[in-house]
């Protein structure tokens, strides 16, 4: 059985989580996974098509799609990954590593210590380039508050 473990995350009111509810035994549609995980049903069959997903979904005799609790984890993984800059093609092989069972955590483990590497220089840039906003925004706020505004500079 596959077994996927992540760390309890703070509660966002505006971010939908796979742990909103209980999830039925039989599973959820494709649209109430949609809901739950903040994704689209486009995007839930693109994950399925592009070997996203560390398991099959479960299908009813019809053909539907249904979700179960694990696969609605999985979801919420991947677009955390995608979030963060994961390309799709690194989010398949940590899938497929998931998938083959134990024997490649080092594997695993070297993927995510990768792309958290990847993360935290982004988070540097971009703190780097908050800086200058910053430093743009004192000097608007003090211009204004001095009366001074017209001396900023401005293209003719």
């Amino acid at each position: 059985m596959l077994e996927v473990k992540t760390a309890p995350a703070p509660k966002h009111p505006t971010r939908p989580s796979s742990g909103d509810r209980k999830v039925p035994e039989g599973g959820v549609t494709i649209a109430e996974a949609a809901r739950r995980t903040g994704v689209s049903a486009h995007t839930l069959r693109y994950y399925e098509r592009a070997g996203l997903v560390v398991s099959p979904v479960d299908r009813t005799s019809g053909g539907r799609r249904r979700y179960r609790h694990i696969d609605l984890k999985w979801i919420v993984i991947c677009t955390k990954l995608r979030a963060t800059g994961m390309p799709i093609k690194g989010i398949r092989r940590y899938a497929e590593l998931v998938a083959a069972g134990p024997g490649n955590e080092q594997e695993r483990l070297e993927l995510l210590e990768a792309h958290r590497a990847s993360v935290l220089e982004k988070l540097a840039e971009v703190q780097e380039n908050l800086q200058t906003i910053d430093h743009k925004i004192a000097v608007y706020r003090g211009s204004l508050a001095a009366g001074e505004a017209d001396r900023l500079w401005a293209p003719r």
